[in-house]
């Protein structure tokens, strides 16, 4: 069985969409980032998304475990034109197709961005690439909203719309794990 310990990184205080924009993480509750570093596996393997804010995070939980390369495939969804902006404006200028991305997950882009569709592609892809490489081991993979909510969909066999009701603050943990009859789901937006 290989487990999937998915942390969120450290919240970046933005009140704008932010998907690939490479803000940084607040690990300035450092009572909250101990408590979740002592929680998660000793001998688990620690991956994160490329960008800084969850380098960053897994950074603060390594302490000791081994650290695998970062992987682009982990990062938030993609919101390209929407990108650092608010939500308010953007409804302003494209309200169907924004209220239409987030009540109806599927095939809705931001323009110049990805669909949740092509998120969950990307995402899968990813993490079925870690299982196959660290069968039976313990994965502490630290990224994003988004990315933790495919995992979620996945496993639970949820439509998009009910993985989006899930919540998954920042510095949780959500447990996962695969083993040869499937998946199956710990704990959600646990916060240690």
């Amino acid at each position: 069985m290989t487990r999937l310990h998915l942390v969120r990184h450290g919240p970046t205080h933005a009140k704008t969409m932010v998907g690939w924009s490479d803000l940084p993480a607040d690990l300035s509750d450092t009572e909250a980032v101990a408590r979740l570093t002592a929680h998660l596996p000793g001998e688990a393997l620690v991956i994160s998304s490329d960008l800084i804010r969850a380098v960053e995070t897994a950074t603060a939980v390594e302490t000791g475990r081994t650290r695998l390369p970062h992987d682009e495939a982990l990062r938030e969804i993609h919101f390209g034109d929407w990108e650092l902006r608010a939500f308010d404006e953007i409804e302003a200028e494209d309200p169907d197709r924004i209220r239409a991305y987030w009540e109806q997950p599927g095939d809705v882009r931001p323009p110049n961005g990805e669909s949740w569709n092509e998120v969950c592609a990307r995402v899968d892809t990813a993490i079925d690439r870690l299982i196959a490489a660290y069968t039976g081991r313990d994965l502490i993979v630290v990224a994003h909203f988004g990315v933790i909510l495919t995992q979620l969909q996945r496993a639970l066999r949820l439509d998009a719309d009910e993985a989006f009701a899930h919540r998954i603050d920042n510095l949780s943990v959500t447990e996962i794990a695969h083993s040869t009859t499937g998946w199956s789901v710990g704990r959600i937006n646990h916060r240690p």
